[in-house]
């Protein structure tokens, strides 16, 4: 099988359950974006970051697949059984957040993104998190989309925020406050 099929040569693509779209349509822009989401947390996942941290970012790897999955379907017409997202799945990001949030100084001030290569990838993945979140909202507002894939997207934002300041304490990377000028 060939990974190429040219039938997108023309700026069009295929959804699943088989109709067509334009390829700057808002729901392939949804699920592009958090497939690229997916990227960077597998770049995170590549650093040199606790094993524990990496075990949780390969589950939110499997969920952005679920997601984009949901995003990729035609709510109209696809027959194919797709995973499901669950609250679970949310309250996994949340237990984690509670759990890094123990260990943490508490929050004072904004946090500049910087610091370390590891820290960067969270602060842009969690950018990218909030596009992803903000296209599918909007993809909401004129199609069908699990409520659930808006709510797991802003708790992993907040999730990728978190990761980034645990990641700077772990490594003993002080914190990049913004302090602004007066």
């Amino acid at each position: 099988m060939k990974i190429y099929t040219k039938t997108g040569d023309k700026g069009f693509t295929s959804l699943i359950g088989g109709t067509r779209v334009a390829k700057y349509h808002l729901r392939i822009e949804s699920y592009g974006t958090v497939d690229e989401l997916n990227s960077y947390i597998g770049l995170i996942r590549d650093q040199d970051i606790a094993e524990h941290d990496k075990d949780i970012l390969k589950q939110i790897q499997d969920r952005l697949f679920t997601i984009g999955s949901s995003l990729a379907a035609d709510p109209e017409k696809s027959k194919m059984v797709i995973p499901d997202l669950h609250m679970e799945d949310v309250e996994l990001l949340e237990q984690e957040m509670d759990s890094m949030n123990e260990q943490l100084p508490q929050l004072r001030h904004f946090i500049l993104p910087g610091g370390s290569n590891a820290i960067s990838f969270c602060h842009i993945a969690r950018c990218i998190c909030r596009r992803a979140e903000r296209i599918t909202v909007e993809l909401a507002t004129g199609s069908t989309v699990d409520e659930k894939v808006n709510i797991y997207l802003n708790r992993l934002s907040d999730y990728l925020f978190t990761l980034a300041r645990k990641i700077g304490y772990d490594n003993k990377v002080p914190e990049n406050q913004w302090i602004p000028r007066i």
